[in-house]
């Protein structure tokens, strides 16, 4: 009897142990969600189309895509007051247009694309080199006017640039890049490429004469070009209403179709890129007018709180900010959580941080440099002091 009660306990013993070892000690932390399945959003606000039928408000996305355009959005939001910071310490120079508040525009135009699609753009151009995976070090060095810097540290600001993602820059001249952009366009149909160029100018650029006559051969010639309007609806310190008669930008080209897309809207803009893509291979340029804000001032010179309120600037940010907007996204759906979210953005903090601080041991360019990148095979130069007599340099 007492050898079966014994033999009773071990048993119940040998079980409980079996029960607690399947269990796990711990709950497993679920992490950001990296599902491909497909999860359909309805944008904000519908499109407003000019003489061509509005692609659908239902934009076809992943959880994988969502958290990939917060992530990219926050590190442009976050090297762009990092930017700011660097600017005030002197430490980059001469003029610098942030981007902060666009960048969905940069991230949903990409992700319609592939690298063998053309995009060029304005001065305000560091999160468009980003968004065609331009490297932070680079980045931070151009700015700096370091030899690192993705234009050798030449360019600066308004100049960055990344040839084999087929990034032709930022231009300083304003609406200049425009026929630039409808002439890349033109080779990619000379070539049967099969491709298209995106080209970028903003609501200050929009009265621009050459604009109108590069969009008229476009047109003429059925050129893959898609025309994006960045209507952050202020041209330095002036108000679109106070510039532009008619500032319905999707409308300007008359014969050209055009689409009104909400610029803070990631899908939104994912989706109007995806459909422009495809209408303009088909049948030549279409206008996309992207609905956008910049926090900052013009440039930093600029305040920007002298031509319009903080009240204003403060109202967008709750109601309209891109990157709350794709957080509010994670959040509802259940892909990410408020602290996975923020240990992300402490991660990307650090990240601009040792970009900094690599893009700062870089050194300045040789004075050489000055006289390359001039002709195909350089100028073979000699360079004199003041007096003309003593040769300082032999350029090759």
């Amino acid at each position: 009897m007492a050898a079966a009660v014994l033999l009773r306990r071990v048993q119940a013993g040998t079980a409980s142990r079996r029960v607690a070892a399947a269990l796990p000690l711990t709950t497993p932390a679920r992490g950001v969600s990296d599902s491909t399945e497909p999860l359909t959003i309805e944008t904000s606000v519908p499109y407003k189309s000019h003489i061509v039928d509005a692609p659908a408000r239902e934009v076809t996305t992943t959880a994988r895509e969502l958290v990939s355009f917060f992530r990219d959005m926050s590190v442009m939001r976050r090297a762009e007051i990092a930017a700011d910071s660097l600017y005030k310490a002197k430490l980059i120079r001469g003029f610098c247009h942030l981007y902060d508040g666009q960048e969905a525009v940069a991230v949903g135009m990409e992700a319609a694309t592939t690298r063998a699609d053309s995009i060029i753009t304005a001065y305000r151009d560091h999160c468009t080199y980003l968004a065609r995976g331009g490297d932070l070090v680079a980045a931070f060095a151009e700015l700096m006017g370091r030899r690192d810097g993705c234009s050798r540290g030449k360019g600066g600001s308004m100049h960055f640039y990344k040839k084999d993602a087929n990034f032709y820059g930022g231009h300083g001249i304003v609406g200049a890049q425009v026929p630039l952009g409808c002439g890349l366009a033109f080779a990619q149909k000379y070539r049967k490429e099969s491709t298209v160029t995106f080209d970028l100018y903003g609501d200050g650029a929009a009265n621009q004469g050459q604009l109108f006559e590069a969009l008229n051969m476009a047109a003429l010639w059925k050129l893959p070009v898609i025309l994006v309007c960045e209507n952050n609806h202020y041209g330095m310190g002036t108000a679109e209403w106070r510039a532009s008669k008619s500032p319905a930008y999707y409308k300007r080209g008359d014969y050209v179709p055009g689409l009104k897309v909400d610029g803070m809207d990631v899908l939104a803009v994912k989706q109007a890129c995806k459909f422009a893509k495809e209408y303009a291979l088909e049948n030549g340029p279409i206008i996309l007018e992207m609905d956008t804000y910049r926090y900052h001032g013009h440039s930093m010179s600029d305040p920007g709180s002298t031509y319009r309120t903080r009240n204003e600037i403060a109202g967008i940010r709750q109601e309209r900010d891109p990157i709350e907007r794709v957080r509010k996204l994670l959040l509802t759906h259940d892909l990410a959580t408020t602290q996975e979210l923020k240990d992300m953005e402490k991660e990307i903090r650090k990240q601009v941080d040792t970009a900094i601080a690599k893009a700062k041991e870089s050194p300045m360019p040789d004075p050489s440099e000055l006289f390359t990148n001039v002709y195909v095979n350089d100028c073979g130069l000699e360079s004199f002091g003041v007096d003309r007599k003593v040769v300082r340099t032999v350029l090759p």
